[in-house]
């Protein structure tokens, strides 16, 4: 079962709107991952890790209860975090180190988040519908995390 495309155009420019000239990253995080929640069909959990030392710890998010830690390189936030590349992941069962914070997840796009070039966190969406995310997602949550960055990090935006 494939879910509704969705409108990134119009999801980004809500984001925008929702995020310019407030610069506060956690405020930032927990208004995005509600709008990405709400808007985004069939997701379990959307939200943020960031990295603290050698370990991605959990922000703000909507869903079930999440890890609360993930060390950089374990899973597929941790594979986002340590190599810097989007990762989407048609079946997480199948993810070679997996981390299953929620056992009724199937799929999940993690997008690395930089600051002057370097990982400082993600922001992940996890489905219970293997092979939910495509490329079109991959893109339209890819530009989401541009959007938080640039909010987030440059108090001139």
């Amino acid at each position: 079962m494939k879910a509704e495309p969705v409108d990134y155009s119009r999801l980004q420019a809500q984001a925008r709107a929702l995020l310019s000239g407030q610069h506060h990253l956690i405020a930032n995080a927990a208004n995005l991952s509600a709008l990405i929640f709400q808007e985004i069909p069939a997701l379990n959990w959307a939200g943020f890790y960031f990295l603290e030392g050698e370990e991605l710890i959990v922000g703000p998010f909507q869903g079930k209860p999440a890890c609360v830690s993930i060390p950089v390189g374990r899973g597929v936030c941790g594979a986002a975090a340590a190599t810097g590349l989007n990762q989407r992941v048609e079946d997480v069962h199948e993810f070679d180190g997996h981390i299953a914070c929620d056992v009724e997840s199937n799929s999940e796009l993690v997008i690395p988040l930089f600051s002057q070039g370097k990982v400082f966190g993600v922001l992940d969406l996890d489905s219970p519908v293997r092979g939910r995310f495509d490329v079109a997602d991959e893109r339209g949550i890819e530009g989401l995390a541009r959007i938080f960055e640039t909010c987030s990090l440059n108090p001139g935006s």
